[in-house]
């Protein structure tokens, strides 16, 4: 007997996808140059880039600082474990890719409940034969959750890295702070925090308010405070908090305008 197509799981994933209103991951790679985008976040982000220009460059910011940090915490600190929350779209240079380009040993837990992430999972699942890269569908809120099926593949008697990168702005600032401290207590010292959201400037404050009235779930862009609340009782890192692309930039030429209003850090747990 033949089975039904619908049944598979593939179509039960697709089955989950919102397609009439904006999602964030969705957006995100539309700004980063991606493929995985539907014609309703296409329309908003041209809308927005209309009307705010200089945020055009927030995701390249994010990508790029990602690629600086998980090579400084490879290289530098001799990290070998991630923990990815937040993953959204594959794109160039992923976590995994990265850091298992500077150490093939290194293990990556991917961390996304998003139905279209599910479905492109498999091009998150690559690895090095001496490393392991992994996916789990599960919600950033749920750290119980997420760090029993994390411990599967990472040893927790050892350091890991924390990602969390332009994404928890999902979460308003005191919970998400909270959320943070709650994750890095189950994490051993020496582990790393590496976060980074738009901060209020007034342009991203205004933008922000546009994107949630077009349907898509808010966003909460951040202060410096607030920022910084994220790694309380961690050893944030030189340069501090700031923008992004002056976190150890590969080149001294100034970054863009439109990729200041990233803001993030790079902290370590004692």
């Amino acid at each position: 007997m033949s089975r039904d197509d619908s049944d598979s799981p593939e179509d039960s994933i697709i089955s989950r996808i919102d397609t009439s209103v904006p999602h964030s991951a969705r957006v995100w790679n539309y700004c980063a140059g991606g493929t995985d985008w539907y014609e309703v976040d296409k329309e908003l982000v041209d809308q927005l880039l209309t009307d705010y220009p200089s945020a055009a460059g927030l995701a390249i910011a994010s990508r790029q600082f990602l690629g600086r940090a998980v090579r400084y915490l490879v290289r530098e600190a001799g990290i070998r474990q991630f923990l990815d929350i937040g993953t959204g779209l594959p794109t160039a240079d992923n976590t995994h890719q990265v850091a298992q380009r500077h150490a093939p040993d290194a293990r990556i837990v991917y961390v996304d409940n998003d139905p279209l992430v599910l479905l492109h999972a498999e091009a998150l699942l690559t690895s090095t034969p001496e490393g392991r890269t992994v996916y789990i569908e599960a919600d950033v809120r749920d750290p119980e959750a997420v760090l029993r099926s994390a411990r599967e593949t990472l040893d927790f008697d050892q350091p890991i890295a924390l990602m969390l990168l332009s994404m928890l702005g999902h979460i308003k600032p005191e919970p998400a702070a909270e959320l943070v401290r709650q994750y890095m207590d189950q994490l051993p010292s020496g582990s790393y925090l590496v976060t980074c959201d738009s901060i209020d400037s007034p342009t991203m404050v205004e933008l922000n308010v546009h994107y949630a009235a077009s349907g898509a779930a808010p966003y909460y862009v951040r202060s410096r405070d607030e920022l910084a609340a994220t790694a309380a009782g961690l050893e944030i890192l030189p340069p501090g908090v700031g923008p992004i692309p002056d976190w150890h930039p590969d080149t001294a030429a100034p970054a863009p305008p439109d990729q200041m209003d990233q803001w993030g850090l790079v902290a370590r747990k004692p």
